[in-house]
């Protein structure tokens, strides 16, 4: 847990139980405040552009790092209009609709993932979170084994029947 005093009164948090685990709650039982720790909500996009897909490399990650293009919801903010406007603010394309694909736990980061394929037009103008991008044939696509990409796999099967192979670096 990443703070230890109450956000409501400022007391010491303690571990207690609640419900049917041990969680982080205020030590004064007026206050009442508990720590769910609940996953984040992200949405991720597949993006098709061009017959490809759009991987990405984050400014943060290391050389030879690409994935999917993800981010938060904004308060308000389905799920569908979110991932279009991630799209939209990190690669400079026009979303032309989404389709479901599934939702994937992401335990490393506590976070929800609601996958998306979205097609998109224009051309590509990186925002200031992304430093490169690539442009991958479906059938060349290799899934690493984490959240995103067990949605790129899934899409891949499902949608075009290509069975993906793990990325060199992921295999066993």
């Amino acid at each position: 847990m990443s703070f230890r005093f109450c956000p409501q009164c400022a007391r010491p948090l303690i571990v207690a139980r609640f419900g049917d685990r041990d969680r982080l709650g205020c030590d004064d039982p007026s206050c009442g405040f508990v720590h769910w720790d609940n996953p984040v909500p992200v949405v991720a996009a597949i993006v098709e552009h061009e017959g490809k897909i759009i991987l990405a490399r984050n400014a943060a990650w290391p050389p030879h790092s690409y994935a999917l293009i993800t981010g938060f919801l904004e308060r308000s903010e389905t799920p569908e209009i979110g991932v279009q406007r991630e799209v939209e603010e990190e690669l400079g394309l026009v979303p032309q609709g989404v389709n479901f694909v599934g939702l994937y736990e992401f335990h490393r980061m506590n976070q929800l993932l609601i996958a998306y394929h979205v097609p998109a037009t224009g051309t590509v103008r990186l925002n200031e979170e992304l430093v490169d991008w690539k442009h991958v044939p479906f059938d060349q696509a290799r899934y690493w084994p984490a959240g995103t990409g067990f949605a790129l796999r899934d899409w891949l099967q499902n949608v075009h029947g290509i069975e993906a192979q793990p990325a060199e670096w992921a295999k066993p």
